[in-house]
């Protein structure tokens, strides 16, 4: 399935200005924010969280599942997808960011 198609069928975001990635010493790692460019991340983070309570090294690997052909594209050029990239190197490093939501008013 592509990742257009895999985003119609993850819960919606409206509700939600930005999420931020929060590490284990509790500084704030990133912000993906409900706007163009990133609001794909967006749903995609989101549902991970709802999924898995954390972005930990298992929810990245589904995420990366979720990012489809996204995904070999950002191995192939690191950098061009940094929300994904992050992803891969949770898996990398064995490391959990725990996420918070902020809502949009």
């Amino acid at each position: 399935m592509s990742f257009a198609d895999t985003l119609k069928q993850l819960p919606k975001v409206s509700h939600l200005a930005a999420l931020t990635l929060i590490d284990a010493d509790g500084g704030e790692v990133a912000s993906i924010e409900n706007k163009a460019g990133q609001a794909g991340s967006l749903v995609v983070y989101n549902h991970l969280a709802q999924l898995y309570g954390a972005i930990s090294p298992d929810a990245a690997k589904k995420g990366l599942e979720l990012y489809a052909e996204h995904t070999d594209d950002a191995r192939a050029n690191p950098g061009k997808h940094p929300n994904i990239d992050r992803l891969i190197g949770l898996i990398e490093r064995d490391e959990t960011l725990r996420v918070k939501q902020v809502f949009a008013v």
